[in-house]
């Protein structure tokens, strides 16, 4: 089986990133999504080793120091990380994998393997973003205030990226993701 393909997929709290990941991995069995590690707690539906590996504080700190990590960062203070052997053994098995990371994960992903796809998706306006976030009732209003300047800063690193997807329609962004997945090409250098 040939190596798979990374694409590293980021944008604001509330963009839509699992809708849009998980309809893309539905559409392609070669298509996977790594599950990161988080000190966060469980939002309700998050299921263990399916959305997140929720792992105490310590926990990660002793994965950090066995250089487990692709990357990680701190993010409305909890911590996030992606495996590295899991990235690379999802690779290996001929998958195309997607890491779902914030944007200085992602600046850590382009230092190591500057070979992978980043795309962004963006909001069609911060007032929508708003929107959906209150909508999903996920987290407290302060929590939501603290992630709306958290996305005001992400969303100008969206001129560093390959591609900008704008979530607009949950269809067209998919369509346009998977476009995205499907024209790079298989081999990478």
């Amino acid at each position: 089986m040939g190596e798979g393909r990374l694409f590293v997929i980021s944008g604001p709290s509330g963009v839509g990133k699992d809708a849009v990941i998980d309809r893309v991995v539905a559409a392609d069995p070669r298509i996977t999504r790594s599950v990161s590690y988080t000190t966060r707690k469980p939002r309700r539906n998050e299921r263990e080793g399916v959305d997140y590996s929720f792992v105490t504080r310590d926990d990660f700190e002793r994965l950090l120091q066995q250089g487990e990590f692709l990357e990680h960062a701190s993010y409305d203070g909890n911590l996030y990380g992606t495996s590295a052997r899991r990235v690379r053994d999802l690779e290996n098995a001929g998958n195309d994998v997607i890491l779902k990371i914030e944007v200085k994960g992602a600046e850590q992903v382009r230092s190591k393997l500057p070979g992978a796809t980043f795309i962004f998706l963006e909001p069609p306006s911060m007032q929508e973003l708003i929107r959906r976030t209150t909508t999903r009732d996920t987290e407290s209003a302060e929590d939501r205030a603290a992630r709306q300047m958290i996305a005001e800063t992400e969303m100008k690193y969206a001129a560093h990226y390959d591609h900008v997807v704008v979530n607009d329609d949950l269809d067209r962004a998919v369509a346009e993701v998977l476009a995205i997945i499907k024209g790079v090409p298989e081999a990478r250098s």
